[in-house]
């Protein structure tokens, strides 16, 4: 069972592990044992989501789902399997803690009347300065 926040649960029957070979770190057991951990997550199947987290899931792991709807989380750092069963799991329940947090909307904001002004009055003098070095410029009669 992994555990994400008080309300969002994650039962092992919806995690898919494969081991499978890897790259990296392992020196002679890097090409006999299977240390590299695949976990697969079924996004669309999962009742332990609510929808807007699970939307937000979707877009935050990108190119990580397939198009089943799997997120796929690879972990290959360690030369166990354990350790890297215990890193993607963490990577996992990391991603969904991101997606449970909604992004606080945006507010449209107007500059103030003083803003505008001084923005005028800038652009006013950088034409008078433009102006008064044309005039001033030999050969351009």
């Amino acid at each position: 069972m992994l555990k994400i926040a008080p309300h969002v649960i994650i039962d092992d029957a919806e995690l898919d592990e494969q081991f499978v070979r890897a790259s990296g770190p392992g020196g002679q057991n890097v090409n006999q044992v299977s240390t590299a951990v695949q976990v697969r997550f079924n996004v669309y199947a999962s009742p332990g989501l609510p929808w807007d987290v699970r939307a937000r899931l979707i877009k935050l792991a990108g190119k990580r789902i397939n198009a089943v709807g799997e997120l796929i989380i690879t972990a290959q750092s360690f030369r166990t399997q354990a350790q890297n069963r215990a890193d993607a799991r963490e990577r996992l329940a990391d991603l969904i803690r991101a997606a449970l947090h909604a992004p606080k909307p945006r507010r449209k904001t107007k500059p103030s009347a003083g803003a505008k002004r001084r923005r005028v009055e800038s652009k006013q003098r950088q034409g008078a300065l433009k102006r008064a070095r044309a005039k001033n410029t030999p050969g351009m009669e």
